[in-house]
């Protein structure tokens, strides 16, 4: 079996993060990582609002609406119909409540679909859930899943742009698409395209969501969403503020003395990407997650899923009775944590879980084949 070249370091990439050395961070899709920059541009600012708090607060809405400006630039976004949010939970919970449904509607989604974003939905109406094998083999056969689930009653569905734990596009165009053609209303969640796609807003959503503090390098708790101008006005916030009255997207935006510091910062995240050259850091990033898979699919037992080009996150299947349980992969997860140092994402499944790697500056290619020499002994 031929040996996978591995690809270059990205120069200078490790300096720019405070990350122990000794644990190898394989799983920058789960939480992101701050690089330096953006932590001292949100400490100025930390350090701007403790000085005169009236001035910082006064001024919010007005820097909130240039940040958000900033952003929308770098995402070929319309400003106007986006708006800074924590996280993607947040993001289902106001789409969803800005949707009218009646008695009897039915809210398609996926098992490949967040926790929590999942959970929105059932809070609102009856689930409808499509079961995707994560072995289908293109984009074409996950539509095509998805549209045989639609019912008579599917009035929304939602959708993982990319899935977390199968690292695949899910929300592609056609089938967005095809959807809107149904009536169907589509909620996106794109918690891992900011900075790891070129176009990251799925073009045809009626509401999409997405993390910036991932793989835009913001600091954690910055998220947006995108809502198509028919269904702006109906955005309500999820508490009331005094800017209720400017409606969407300052209403969201606007939360007292919330720390608004990382939403402010958050566009340092982008530029940084673009002064590193954006396409050299995803071709970089996908190149050594592809690295990292074809070291792991080495392994006897393990099977490489089906995944979509250009992504900085792959996974694989995991050998039948290992994560099948959430306890089991919880702890699978821990233990190569506590004994390896190595952080990656463990997730799971009837039949055998699976194993989620992730490329980003930072990481290096003995990363990958310290876990690929030593991940066998915890598959017994």
């Amino acid at each position: 079996m031929t040996h996978p070249t591995a690809p270059s370091a990205f120069p200078g990439g490790p300096a720019l993060f405070r990350l122990d050395p000794a644990v190898a961070h394989l799983n920058h899709g789960s939480y992101g990582a701050v690089p330096l920059p953006v932590q001292e541009a949100q400490e100025a600012l930390r350090a701007e609002a403790h000085a005169d708090p009236d001035a910082f607060f006064n001024g919010v809405s007005e820097r909130l609406t240039a940040a958000r400006g900033r952003i929308a630039a770098r995402l070929g976004a319309d400003p106007d119909g986006l708006c800074f949010i924590s996280n993607a939970t947040e993001g289902a919970n106001l789409a969803l409540d800005a949707i009218p449904l009646a008695e009897g509607d039915e809210i398609l989604v996926t098992d490949h679909g967040y926790g929590t974003v999942v959970d929105a939905a059932a809070r609102r109406a009856e689930v409808t859930t499509v079961a995707l094998d994560p072995r289908l083999p293109d984009e074409d056969a996950v539509r095509e899943a998805v549209l045989a689930g639609v019912t008579p009653r599917t009035r929304v569905a939602v959708l993982d742009h990319v899935s977390s734990p199968t690292a695949r596009l899910i929300a592609g165009p056609r089938l967005l698409a095809e959807l809107a053609a149904r009536g169907i209303t589509t909620v996106v969640d794109g918690a891992h395209t900011p900075g790891m796609l070129a176009e990251p807003i799925a073009a045809g959503a009626d509401f999409w969501f997405g993390n910036l503090h991932k793989w835009g390098y913001a600091p954690s708790g910055s998220a947006l969403l995108a809502v198509a101008p028919a269904h702006r006005a109906r955005i309500r916030s999820l508490s009331p503020s005094w800017e209720d009255h400017r409606g969407f997207p300052l209403s969201v935006e606007y939360r007292a003395t919330f720390d608004y510091t990382g939403w402010l910062a958050a566009p340092e995240g982008l530029d940084l990407i673009e002064r590193l050259g954006a396409d050299r850091v995803r071709a970089h990033n996908a190149a050594l997650a592809g690295y990292g898979a074809a070291l792991l699919a080495r392994i006897p037992g393990l099977t490489p899923l089906p995944h979509t080009p250009g992504l900085a996150l792959r996974s694989l299947l995991l050998p039948p009775g290992v994560a099948e349980t959430r306890e089991a992969a919880t702890a699978l997860r821990e233990e190569l944590a506590a004994k390896l140092r190595i952080r990656v994402l463990v997730w799971p499944r009837p039949g055998g879980g699976g194993l989620r790697v992730c490329g980003q500056v930072y990481n290096r290619p003995e990363e990958y084949e310290r876990l690929a020499a030593a991940l066998p002994a915890y598959l017994r």
